[in-house]
């Protein structure tokens, strides 16, 4: 007998990956998600929205994680994906004013494996409480010959909430603001394809090759989470620091992220040396003999976040950094006149 299982999809795993994350995920709820896990859709009671904003202005944003998922799959080692999720799409709305409100999640692979689909799952819990968001639901997919064994695919779609006078658009940026910067904890999630073309194929280094400069594996390097800058921006916003323009630094780099947000008439200058070195980034530069030009439109090259607005804009914040001593924050810029784009100096 031909049946679906022989063809290459397995329902009881689909259905044990299930039972093991349901109680998890349902415990990143908020008292307006009506619905449980297993739902056709997501239910989310706007009750509370509406009568905290005036004027609420729905915020939606899509991201993965790319390739690192390759680096998490040579590792054996899934739980830290799911929290990049939660980061890097979280990032993408909290640059527009955006309070995170529910993430829905999209795991595809060629097998469906109920303990890899947990360790992903667990990870975008743990990355949801830590900053309030409700994993309102998602879909698995078993898709053998779409996906090479072994191969998996993580996607989500966040949605948060702002006040329509209060989104930051970058619009009011003018020549003479202060360009400032969170640091990041390494690639977060772009640039892997040039990394792993470097370290794996160029110069073959196994994952678990111990660099005395990183003090860890190259696969521990690679996979450390992604930061997610949700919760010091939000007290930030709570404190009405006047932030006119912010730009979550992914696939791009500085050079291509910054312009996003400027408005006509404005360019950036970057110092360089304005943040500590990371060693991860040297390394990886230094094994391509990359030109600036390439290095910081590949990677982040140690910034997560840009936040822009006029020079006093953090006189008087060192509270944020007091409560949240993991982030660290630099002065690394300034606007000028220009056409929109980045220049390192």
């Amino acid at each position: 007998m031909i049946d679906y299982k022989s063809a290459g999809v397995n329902i009881e795993a689909g259905n044990e990956a299930v039972k093991r994350i349901k109680g998890s995920v349902e415990s990143t709820f908020s008292d307006a998600v009506l619905t449980p896990i297993g739902s056709f859709g997501a239910l989310y009671d706007l009750q509370s929205i509406m009568r905290d904003y005036q004027e609420p202005v729905l915020v939606q944003s899509i991201d993965g994680v790319g390739t690192k998922t390759i680096i998490a799959r040579m590792m054996q080692k899934f739980d830290t994906l799911g929290m990049d999720l939660v980061s890097a799409t979280a990032n993408d709305i909290i640059v527009l004013g955006a309070k995170p409100l529910t993430l829905l999640d999209y795991i595809a692979n060629d097998k469906l494996q109920p303990e890899t689909v947990e360790a992903l799952v667990n990870g975008m819990v743990k990355a949801c409480r830590e900053n309030h968001i409700s994993l309102v639901g998602g879909e698995t997919a078993e898709m053998p010959g779409t996906y090479l064994p072994g191969e998996h695919d993580l996607v989500g779609v966040i949605t948060g909430v702002v006040e329509k006078s209060k989104v930051i658009s970058g619009k009011t940026i003018q020549p003479g603001d202060t360009v400032f910067g969170f640091t990041s904890s390494g690639l977060h999630t772009n640039g892997y394809s040039l990394a792993r073309k470097l370290l794996f194929d160029v110069h073959q280094f196994p994952i678990d090759r111990y660099v005395d400069e990183l003090q860890k594996t190259i696969g521990e390097a690679l996979l450390e989470p992604h930061i997610n800058y949700t919760r010091p921006i939000l007290q930030l916003l709570e404190k009405n620091t006047p932030i006119k323009g912010m730009a979550h630094i992914t696939g791009g780099g500085l050079l291509e992220n910054v312009p996003r947000i400027l408005p006509n008439g404005c360019a950036v200058e970057i110092r360089k040396n304005a943040w500590p070195e990371s060693p991860l980034f040297s390394l990886l530069c230094g094994l391509g003999k990359l030109p600036d030009h390439e290095s910081y439109r590949t990677f982040n090259m140690g910034i997560g976040m840009v936040l822009i607005g006029d020079k006093n804009m953090f006189a008087n914040t060192d509270f944020i950094l007091k409560q949240y001593p993991e982030f660290q924050l630099y002065e690394i810029g300034t606007v000028i006149e220009g056409v929109r784009k980045v220049t390192l100096v």
